[in-house]
């Protein structure tokens, strides 16, 4: 068993709700509430979930990522696109805070435009994850480091989660 397993297990388990950002992009083409629920769904996710996770990453997966490659500042792009799911959330945010009424075209415009931009990062930070970084650690980690690099970044999601910090 690969000693990165735990991630990827993760990963599998938040790509549904990943799919759901590419669904709601689809559902502003329909009514004003639907693309309302679909938003206050995303953002629960995005919030609660996904950025926790993300923070989590910058904290403990990607230092170990960089040493294991004797590489300081190697994980530097996929720390920038945290940077930019945070920055397209919060441009989220502020879309669906204004939607007191049906969406104007406008708005549904920039919905659409934004969660089909997450949906785009997040899939290719996903796949990065997947197909460098967890090889390069089942290559360098031992079974109990991996343990303790989980156990840290569970950690960092969960206190990130019950704050729903975005930034």
């Amino acid at each position: 068993m690969s000693v990165t397993k735990p991630l990827h297990d993760e990963h599998q388990g938040l790509l549904p709700h990943i799919e759901a950002l590419r669904a709601a992009a689809e559902a502003a083409e329909g009514d004003g509430g639907g693309l309302r629920r679909a938003l206050d769904d995303v953002l629960e996710f995005l919030h609660h979930h996904l950025i926790p996770h993300a923070q989590a990453e910058d904290a403990v997966l990607y230092p170990v990522v960089e040493r294991a490659m004797g590489a300081p500042g190697a994980t530097a792009t996929m720390r920038r696109d945290h940077d930019e799911v945070v920055e397209l959330t919060r441009q989220l945010q502020q879309v669906r805070d204004a939607l007191d009424g049906p969406p104007t075209p406008e708005q549904r415009r920039s919905g659409q435009r934004l969660l089909y931009g997450l949906y785009a990062i997040i899939r290719l930070h996903f796949a990065k994850e997947e197909e460098v970084y967890l090889l390069i650690l089942d290559a360098e980690l031992t079974a109990d480091a991996a343990a303790a690099m989980f156990a840290a970044m569970h950690a960092g999601a969960q206190r990130g989660a019950q704050t729903g910090a975005a930034g």
